[in-house]
């Protein structure tokens, strides 16, 4: 059980909603990390009272060190400022609510540190999945998943000791807001229209990463990683409702599901306060009044960033570190209206053609292929 959190990322959605979780369950905020939000930040820290804030964007950092100069919360700036956050003696969990990259140093220096990882920052274990489940085996640290879907996952397993006995793992997928689309209706489609998710409300990022089924792929290598399963035992299916979360199916036939409402606020509250359960303000799930549950495949020709994620899995290493670089860069290009839809695979497929692959790769080769992917994706959006 949480007594005491730090929260990388306070002002994203995850970040917003456990702050309510936080509240309700009457739970000490040690930090709050951001980037640029210094007003957000300002109104979160003067509601918490956490001991240290830090802002990765080092002038958003002085303004917030002027706001806040009345309280007791220190200021720091700068991305490194993030792991001294991750690794404050006194919170016993550390909310990994950022989006991307920046947030793998961190989750390693508190997985050192032997804390409880609530993981909402699918993209560290894309990327660097062996050496933070490694690290956590060797110091005890507890990984506990805040995605829906591999929340979804743990639960299921839990009581599970041999993970022999799982068959595989079916990840649900709502399809995005292009689904039933073909390939020339979806590739006229624009930023506004790719932000408009039909049951979740998530950052733009990961929303975006819906439109392409790229979360998907992205959340199929994440469970790899925390499970240590191969690509050909985590499938995925298009479930349009979200009520079905995931499920797993063992050797013996049996299939267990997770179901609730599309609410984060449950599988934040559940990474709190596991192994125990409680009572929660969110929606309940009426079985009599929810729609029908359907089940289809995902259409991988439309959405080829999901089959492009499978071939990452496949080829292991850097792999799949070039993919969420070249991803992460080429989203943020749409974001601004500077490349089209189809774009975001054709860029990311480049970088992935581009980049050989570093089998067992250190930190710094994680890194650095991270980095040369951005830098195709820079590059080649020019030309």
């Amino acid at each position: 059980m949480t007594n005491i959190i730090t929260i990388l990322g306070s002002t994203g959605s995850i970040g917003r909603q456990t702050l309510d979780v936080a509240e309700q369950l009457g739970l000490t905020v040690a930090a709050l990390t951001a980037n640029s939000s210094v007003e957000r930040v300002e109104e979160q820290a003067r509601k918490f009272r956490p001991r240290l804030a830090v802002m990765t964007n080092e002038t958003a950092a002085r303004e917030l060190a002027v706001r806040l100069k009345d309280t007791d919360t220190k200021v720091l700036g700068g991305p490194a400022a993030l792991e001294e956050a991750a690794v404050l003696p006194e919170a016993d969990t550390v909310v990994t609510a950022v989006v991307g990259m920046v947030g793998l140093r961190p989750t390693l220096a508190a997985i050192s540190e032997k804390k409880r990882i609530a993981l909402a920052n699918k993209e560290t274990l894309v990327c660097a999945g062996e050496l933070v489940m490694d690290a956590a085996d060797k110091s005890g640290a507890e990984i506990i998943p805040v995605d829906s879907e591999h929340s979804a996952i743990f639960q299921c397993l839990q009581g599970c000791g041999d993970r022999r006995e799982i068959k595989r793992l079916i990840l649900t997928c709502s399809g995005g807001p292009f689904f039933g689309m073909n390939r020339t209706e979806a590739g006229r489609m624009k930023k506004a229209d790719a932000l408009k998710h039909p049951n979740w409300k998530m950052g733009p990022k990961i929303t975006v990463d819906c439109a392409t089924l790229m979360n998907k792929g992205l959340e199929v290598i994440e469970a790899m990683r925390l499970y240590r399963l191969p690509l050909q035992q985590v499938d995925v299916v298009i479930h349009r409702q979200s009520i079905v979360h995931s499920l797993v199916e063992f050797r013996d036939g049996a299939v267990l599901a997770q179901l609730g409402t599309p609410d984060m606020r449950l599988p934040i509250r559940y990474a709190m306060t596991y192994p125990k359960r409680g009572e929660t303000p969110a929606e309940p799930l009426d079985l009599l009044t929810c729609p029908p549950l359907t089940f289809a495949e995902p259409d991988r020709e439309t959405f080829p960033c999901l089959a492009l994620a499978e071939e990452a899995a496949r080829r292991g290493g850097t792999a799949c570190a070039v993919l969420n670089g070249a991803n992460e860069e080429t989203v943020q290009l749409f974001l601004l209206d500077r490349i089209g839809f189809y774009d975001i695979f054709r860029l990311t497929e480049k970088a992935m053609a581009a980049l050989p692959v570093v089998k067992a790769p250190s930190l710094e080769e994680i890194l650095e292929a991270d980095r040369a992917a951005r830098e195709i994706v820079s590059k080649e959006h020019l030309a």
